[in-house]
């Protein structure tokens, strides 16, 4: 995959360019919530790095596969027994966060097997999320495109709340970008910014 190939990829996920950009070439990185493969495919291509998914779904799992990525099937909310502590540079859960039952558990397996965690989530302090309650209707946006009764989140949280959890529990943020249609934000996160992108590292 050409570094165009990877622009089409990841067009309209600003949190894969970030994500694209933190990782150095040679790394060892697992992904979680893999998909078809296509992000992993793309960095094994032009980071030349050490890829593995994994994955539930079975159309997914056949579609990585066929993208050539090494995935295995399984279910992320039994946590990661099946690697080694340190195993990985980096493990990746992208916009799968708000959807796990086991939220502490899995920030720890991640922290745990890789030496970085990297997470993206849809912010649902943002401003445009706040205006549909105040209007009576739970969200729906770019960020949160599911209704409320097909929706596969079960977690709504914010950037704050994000924040909040990590101080408590002593995870080191590197480095934490915040972005609204492909836009950095810059100042008012929590109210401005549609989506989180954390770097983290183990607790203190």
């Amino acid at each position: 995959m050409t570094e165009a190939e990877l622009a089409n990829v990841i067009q309209g996920r600003p949190d894969f360019d970030v994500i694209a950009g933190w990782v150095q070439p040679g790394e060892r990185v697992l992904d979680l919530g893999c998909g078809d493969g296509s992000m992993l495919r793309g960095l094994i291509d032009t980071r030349g790095v050490l890829g593995w998914g994994v994955e539930l779904d079975d159309a997914k799992v056949l579609a990585a596969i066929r993208n050539g990525v090494n995935v295995i099937q399984g279910d992320l909310e039994g946590g990661l027994a099946d690697f080694e502590d340190g195993a990985f540079h980096h493990v990746i859960l992208s916009l799968t966060l708000q959807a796990m039952r086991h939220t502490e558990t899995i920030i720890n397996e991640m922290l745990r097997v890789g030496r970085e965690a990297v997470v993206s989530f849809p912010n649902f302090g943002y401003w445009q999320h706040r205006q549909a309650i105040l209007n009576g209707h739970m969200p729906v946006s770019e960020s949160l495109p599911h209704q409320w009764y097909n929706t596969p989140n079960v977690r709504f949280f914010t950037i704050a709340d994000f924040d909040d959890f990590c101080a408590e529990r002593g995870i080191l943020v590197r480095e934490r970008k915040v972005f609204d249609n492909g836009r950095e934000i810059t100042e008012e996160h929590n109210f401005l910014g549609s989506i989180g992108v954390y770097r983290l590292g183990r607790p203190r």
